[in-house]
């Protein structure tokens, strides 16, 4: 089995063979992890210019090298889309980036959004032989990024074409998908390409979901999400805008339109505030309400017909990615001071370690072990200042974080004239509620089984209307189980 399991990925072919000959182990450790090539601090903050820069070749040829072609490759089951890492990185390596984005392609639909955006070091360079060694593992993400890239500069989507366009489209199977973020578009590249008419529905006026209002272009350029989003077309997926499932369409209109299932990835984009006085105030806002004006409205532009307010002096306050983009953000929009309010330390943080380095190399100050209490106001009803709890770390919680404790008496104030809070996002509840028998928890996210499957047989969900809120990854990883489960339950073929 694990040889057949071999042979069916590719790992016997001669000039796989030929590459692992061609070095030794021993000199392929020695060759060390190349760095990211990226725009000074100084000059990005005064731009939405991508801070990282990518690979050259010459660095992708060397990182590539580095991989060793592990027999029992522990980084696939440490990516949540299962790609074939090995494969892909090793085409690379004999410079068929064609091949290289084709396994990409296999079972990621957005490789050039991962590539940037996956928490990688948690996920698949987690899992690295090299870390048995005390060393750093393969920039996996980079390379992702690199072959993505290269690719769709030169015969972008080529290998979308699949026989689903052999079949008429009035005789296809239609799936209807609601919300354009990772798991919507991650589940109808799956389904295209089983032969399935797809059509996603997405409620704003641009398709893309949280990749396009939630990511900060400095991170993650619009037009490479346009560069996926068009493969996407090209394979087949129809997309319409400015559609509300549970306002413009509703589930009977959907049946009544002979879609034959249903995928529900609407995402969470309701946000949390922590209910302490002053939250009222001018000037405090969601950092869900503050990226999106930004990023899809274009606030931050000279001119520009949606208002944000431009702090001087921005409080951010929570730790994860998000948190990040906003206190970034700020800097780009002329703040003066930028600050990080969390109430543990920079080590708890759920951000990742590449954000967090570079928002300081930015300038961000970080006021770790700090808690929120009180937001004032002046006479105009504007926010002035914050007053925070200092705090030190007790016992962890159920999470394995240690506890963020009150210090008594610890009580300070700061100056601002902005607050984004970021402490989390909850399903929007207009989908769930519009549709009825579907189960819903206290959470307020759609309940499915292990395939995905809600309580309506024909409806399937994932990504953060199930988990309340994840990485793009994860997202990706709902959309393909969905895909798989969907195909098998109107196939007959489900357990």
């Amino acid at each position: 089995m694990e040889k057949e399991k071999d042979t069916a990925r590719g790992r016997n072919d001669s000039w796989r063979e030929e590459l692992r000959r061609s070095m030794s182990a021993a000199e392929r450790t020695a060759i060390p992890r190349v760095s990211m090539r990226m725009l000074d601090p100084a000059e990005r903050i005064h731009s939405n210019s991508e801070v990282n820069l990518g690979l050259t070749p010459e660095q992708a040829l060397q990182e590539s090298t580095r991989c060793l072609d592990c027999p029992e490759p522990g980084c696939i089951t440490g990516c949540p889309v299962s790609i074939d890492i090995p494969g892909f990185i090793k085409n690379i390596q004999r410079g068929n980036l064609t091949e290289a984005a084709r396994i990409l392609k296999e079972t990621s639909a957005l490789p050039a959004v991962c590539g940037r955006v996956c928490p990688q070091e948690k996920q698949c360079e987690s899992r690295c032989i090299y870390l048995r060694m005390k060393k750093s593992p393969v920039a996996i993400g980079w390379l992702e990024r690199y072959a993505a890239d290269e690719h769709l500069k030169t015969a972008r989507n080529a290998e979308h074409h699949t026989d689903s366009h052999s079949k008429e489209r009035e005789e296809r199977r239609k799936i209807a998908v609601v919300g354009s973020g990772p798991a919507g578009l991650s589940f109808a590249g799956d389904m295209v390409r089983r032969g399935y008419d797809v059509v996603v529905y997405e409620a704003l006026h641009e398709i893309g979901g949280v990749l396009k209002y939630g990511i900060p272009e400095f991170r993650l350029p619009n037009s490479v999400v346009e560069a996926e989003i068009e493969a996407l077309r090209d394979a087949g997926v129809t997309f319409h805008k400015d559609t509300v499932i549970g306002k413009t369409l509703s589930y009977d209109d959907l049946l009544n339109e002979g879609f034959s299932g249903i995928f529900v990835a609407s995402g969470a984009g309701l946000p949390r505030f922590m209910g302490i006085p002053g939250e009222n105030l001018i000037g405090v806002l969601s950092s869900n309400e503050f990226l999106t004006r930004v990023n899809l409205m274009g606030a931050g532009r000279p001119g520009a017909q949606t208002p944000v307010p431009h702090g001087k002096c921005v409080a951010v306050i929570g730790g994860g990615n998000t948190a990040m983009d906003s206190v970034r953000t700020s800097l780009r929009l002329g703040a003066e001071r930028a600050m990080i309010i969390y109430r543990r330390g920079i080590e708890e943080m759920p951000a990742r370690a590449e954000e967090v380095e570079h928002a300081m190399q930015e300038g961000v100050e970080f006021l770790t072990l700090c808690n929120p209490i009180e937001y004032i106001g002046d006479e105009k009803g504007r926010v002035r200042a914050i007053r925070v709890q200092r705090m030190t770390l007790g016992e962890p919680d159920a999470s394995g974080r240690r506890s963020p404790v009150p210090v008594e008496g610890a009580v300070d104030t700061i100056e601002v004239d902005e607050v984004i809070v970021s402490v989390g996002v909850s399903p929007n509840p207009l989908i769930p509620n519009s549709i009825d028998g579907l189960e819903i928890s206290s959470r307020g996210t759609i309940c499915v089984n292990e395939d995905m499957q809600s309580s309506l047989p024909l409806i399937f969900a994932g990504g953060d209307i199930v988990r309340g809120g994840a990485t793009v990854i994860l997202a990706m990883g709902d959309g393909r189980k969905a895909a798989a489960a969907m195909h098998s339950y109107l196939n007959g073929e489900q357990s």
